[in-house]
This record gives C-alpha cells, sequence and structure tokens, in this order.
C-alpha cells in the first residue's frame, strides 16, 4: 500500500480543486467538478471562482444561478451551498437523516407539539405553484396553523426538513438580505439515496481521503460500511502516520513539486473543511487561527498551504487589501502575494485605487 507524505496529498486536493492553475471551465462544470461551493454569503463562490477559473466575470455565475443551472440550497454541514441540479439531486437525499436530527437538536424543543408531518405538508402547500416565501414570511404564515410555536423556529424547521431552494436573486453578487424560500420540485429530487456515487464524487474532488474525512464533509454516518462495499474498485494508499486512504482507480495524482501559485480564498471554501485531518493544507497551529468557533476566515495559499489571512476595506474610491501572514514570507512570495491581491481587487472593485498592504511585523 503506497504512503503519501502531507506534500502529495497537498498537491491532489488542489489539483482536483481547481487550484494549481486556474481551468478554462464554464462554470456549471466547475462547481461539479469542486463538488459545491460555500454560499453562507453571496460573494464566496464568486471569489471562489474567479481563484479557480480563467477569465471568469461575475456574470458569468450570476446566469447560472438565474437559469437555474445551478441552485443555492441547505446542504451538507447544514450551511448554504451552490450545485448543480443534478448533484443537488444527487446529494440531498442523502443528508436528510442529518438535518432532520439537526433540526431536532436546534428546534425541537420550540416545535415539540407540532406534527412535524403536517407542518412539512402545510409548507408545501404554501410554497405550491412557484411561490416563494421568505423564511420569515413561510413561519408567520405557518404559525397561523401552528400557533403554539414561535415562527422562526417554524421557518428553520422546514428548511431543514424539506428540500427547498433559495432563487435569485439570492445568491447573486452584492445582493443581501431575507433568505426566499421556493419549491425544489421542479428539479426532480427524490427520497432514494446513491452513497457509493456520492463517495466516488467526494473523491473526484478531495481525494484521496479516509471515511473520517468524507464524514467530516458530509456529516453522514454509516460511512465506513460504504467504504466497506467499495473496497473493490477503490485504490488505497496510507499516511505517514498510518492511516488508511481511499481514492478512484486510475486517478493520477500531481508531482508533490509541482509549483502552487498564490490563491486567495474566501470564508468556508473548501479545502478548509472537506477533511477532518486538514494537515494537507494548514497546521494545527493555524487551523486554531483560522477556524474559530463555527467560522473558517478568508485565507491565503502559499506554496499550498494557508500562509495568511486576508481582509479588504473601502474609503471613497480607494480600496485596500490587507494581509496577515502567519508565517515570514520570501521577497518573492511577498511579491506574488501582493500581485494576486491586486488582481484580486481588480475583479472586485474595478476601477478606483487599489493597495494590498502586508500587515508590519509579518
Amino acid at each position: 500500500m503506497p504512503t503519501l507524505g502531507p506534500r502529495a496529498l497537498n498537491r491532489a486536493v488542489l489539483a482536483r480543486q481547481l487550484l494549481l492553475s486556474r481551468a478554462d471551465l464554464p462554470v456549471v462544470p466547475a462547481v461539479e467538478r469542486v463538488l459545491g461551493l460555500n454560499a453562507q454569503s453571496p460573494n464566496p463562490p464568486y471569489l471562489a471562482l474567479w481563484s479557480r477559473l480563467a477569465d471568469f466575470a461575475t456574470k458569468d455565475l450570476t446566469t447560472a444561478i438565474e437559469d437555474r443551472s445551478l441552485v443555492r440550497t441547505t446542504l451538507v454541514r447544514a450551511t448554504q451551498h451552490i450545485v448543480s441540479v443534478p448533484d443537488f439531486r444527487l446529494i440531498r437525499p442523502a443528508l436528510a437523516a442529518l438535518l432532520r436530527r439537526i433540526q431536532r437538536n436546534a428546534f425541537g424543543k420550540r416545535t415539540a407539539d407540532v406534527d412535524l408531518d403536517a407542518l412539512v405538508a402545510a409548507a408545501r402547500e404554501l410554497l405550491a405553484d412557484g411561490r416563494v416565501l421568505t423564511r420569515p414570511e413561510l413561519g408567520r404564515q405557518l404559525a397561523r396553523r401552528f400557533p403554539v410555536t414561535e415562527p422562526g423556529a417554524l421557518g428553520w424547521t422546514v428548511q431543514y426538513l424539506v428540500p427547498l431552494v433559495h432563487p435569485a436573486p439570492s445568491g447573486t453578487w452584492d445582493v443581501y438580505g431575507p433568505t426566499p424560500f421556493a419549491s425544489a420540485e421542479w428539479t426532480g429530487v427524490g427520497a432514494a439515496t446513491d452513497l457509493p456515487e456520492l463517495v466516488r464524487r467526494y473523491l473526484a474532488a478531495f481525494g484521496p481521503a479516509s471515511v473520517s474525512d468524507a464524514r467530516a464533509w458530509s456529516g453522514i454516518g454509516g460511512l465506513a460500511e460504504v467504504f466497506t462495499g467499495m473496497r473493490g474498485e477503490l485504490r488505497t494508499y496510507r499516511t505517514e502516520a498510518g492511516r488508511e486512504l481511499f481514492d478512484l482507480p486510475d486517478t493520477p495524482l500531481p508531482d508533490p513539486d509541482t509549483p502552487a501559485p498564490v490563491r486567495f480564498l474566501p470564508e468556508f471554501d473548501a479545502p478548509l473543511l472537506a477533511h477532518a485531518d486538514r494537515t494537507r493544507v494548514m497546521t494545527d497551529e493555524v487551523r486554531r487561527a483560522v477556524c474559530v468557533g463555527a467560522a473558517v476566515d478568508r485565507t491565503v495559499l502559499v506554496d499550498g498551504t494557508v500562509a495568511a489571512t486576508w481582509s479588504s476595506t473601502e474609503d471613497d474610491d480607494a480600496v485596500a487589501l490587507t494581509v496577515r501572514p502567519f508565517r515570514k514570507l520570501s521577497s518573492v512570495d511577498r511579491d506574488a502575494v501582493t500581485a494576486e491581491g491586486l488582481a484580486l481587487l481588480a475583479f472586485t472593485h474595478p476601477g478606483g485605487r487599489h493597495d494590498v498592504r502586508l500587515v508590519a511585523g509579518s
């Protein structure tokens, strides 16, 4: 069983996440390739694609959301993601049990006297025929039928128990406000699960990986049995610590010495969250600084690993991007960070004055 060191694993996940070089791909195949984009806020998916695709423009993703090639919805880790419609049909049924458990843990006491089947039926009725309601609006309308419960808990409960999508303009560049709910029936999503196919897609996007890595990404239980049943079709490796890893057969691994360019990643970007063992992209010390509570900061990759966090501020017609390194950077790396940061500002704030600052003492 071949052994893979941290650098080999790092280059593998960077290649599969389109972070070793910008890909010449349309938006929808790119989103499928990386198995979705975190979309808790509207802009991070755009930033994620800018770092991965050649000649990416905001209209490319906006158009795919508006024409419903991509949907924004609650998925892995019970957070908002943008995925293609086929991937929504694959992933959402596999998460049903997890989302029911999250509803029970977060809102079970506040919905203890509610018939949840009746609540789901009422929500489907309210959202029938293409009607769109924000979460607060849906909660208030449901509260008229289930008056014993606070409206907010009802709206959130429906989000976890019913496959829903959040239609445009929600989720498009710089569009904030209440989350709109719409029925996902038009997507063809059902109840049947295909966990082996989901494992294949996960490995294609994030492998090689362990069972615990796949569980950390998805939150789905029972994956050990799924991997065991697929053993005959998967290739296996070991980490230097002896942990077993799985991968798709005949999937090439980049040379560990492949150069990795500087990349700016938005908050909650997938490579930082897709494994239980995140040392392939950051040290445990850096992880404690980047992943604080439920938050995951914006990061800068230098030589493939998290070397800094970043933020931006606006003042009249000037925009400044501040980079805070965790380690000493060479002059070559500092120049590369500055160049990539200026390119990012040209994307997010075309026109005006741009500045990239590496904080003093870094």
